[in-house]
């Protein structure tokens, strides 16, 4: 059975910044599931290696919502925490004893019996392929995971991964936004859409820098953005992401705010069409210079 993942996601990294209550995560939630994102985006890592646990609070009050949703983790990176001080450095780890650890503790703080997309966080340089692909097919077949991507990765770290595996790799999650477009440049979306595998998206609108950053380039984008933000009568915020969802790489946009009216603004984006023109003023202004 295939993944379905919604073409907008909502990104939980800054959940313990938010400090909202377990009732606050879940209006979140329920009201972005009301929207139509019913996909969700973690790591192992994030806040510290909390997040995942203020999300499976809701699940835990709420365990209907987990039939209507997709989770989505990651795993392979080391911080040096006091919860696990056995790790004595920042660094990656992708092997068999490491991802299994971490798909089961994931699987413990998310409450849930089942993860239905796990992501290696990033390309490691120590990475043995079989021995990742080993913790996958293991985890693959007690039902603990249904499906498997990347992240960060490029089309040789991809291609490396893939090349162990019987099944396909769902995804790579990548940056890209209209101020970060290196994954256009490096053949990472060619290599993705050659592949038919739609990339998901972090930082979607560079951080915030689309809204406040004082560059050369952002003000050349702000500049093109405010003026299609007021023909579409929508926000800066759905044109950057109308802008990436135009591509037919068919990018997942992952939204990081826990605001739920920032969310309904970026949502007005599934209903703005972009003309071609339009999406390359939005390139050239990004890049600087005219297409050759």
């Amino acid at each position: 059975m295939g993944l379905n993942l919604s073409r907008l996601a909502l990104g939980l990294w800054r959940a313990k910044e938010w400090k909202y209550t377990t009732k606050q995560i879940n209006n979140l939630v329920t009201q972005s599931l009301e929207l139509g994102i019913t996909s969700f985006d973690h790591a192992d890592i994030y806040g510290g290696y909390e997040c995942e646990k203020i999300f499976g609070n809701v699940l835990r009050e709420n365990p209907s919502l987990r039939q209507t949703m997709q989770l989505v983790t990651k795993c392979g990176i080391k911080l040096i925490s006091p919860k696990f001080p056995e790790h004595t450095m920042h660094c990656y780890d992708t092997t068999k004893l490491h991802v299994i650890r971490s798909a089961e503790r994931s699987l413990q703080n998310l409450n849930t019996d089942y993860i239905d997309l796990l992501l290696i966080h990033r390309p490691d340089p120590l990475m043995n392929a079989d021995e990742t692909a080993e913790a996958f097919y293991e985890l693959k077949k007690t039902g603990k995971i249904l499906h498997f991507g990347v992240s960060n990765f490029l089309p040789h770290q991809f291609s490396l991964l893939q090349s162990r595996l019987d099944f396909p790799l769902t995804t790579n999650q990548i940056e890209a936004s209209v101020l970060c477009t290196e994954h256009f440049d490096n053949g990472n979306v060619d290599y993705l859409q050659e592949k038919r595998l739609s990339p998901m998206v972090w930082s979607p609108f560079a951080g915030g820098k689309i809204f406040w950053e004082d560059s050369d380039q952002a003000n050349r984008v702000r500049n093109v953005l405010n003026e299609l933000a007021y023909k579409y009568q929508a926000g800066v915020d759905a044109i950057a992401s109308a802008w990436l969802l135009a591509h037919p790489v068919n990018f997942i946009v992952i939204l990081g705010t826990g605001k739920i009216e920032r969310i309904k603004s970026a949502i007005k984006s599934l209903d703005i069409k972009l003309t071609r023109e339009e999406w390359f003023k939005i390139w050239v202004a990004s890049k600087g210079n005219d297409v050759p």
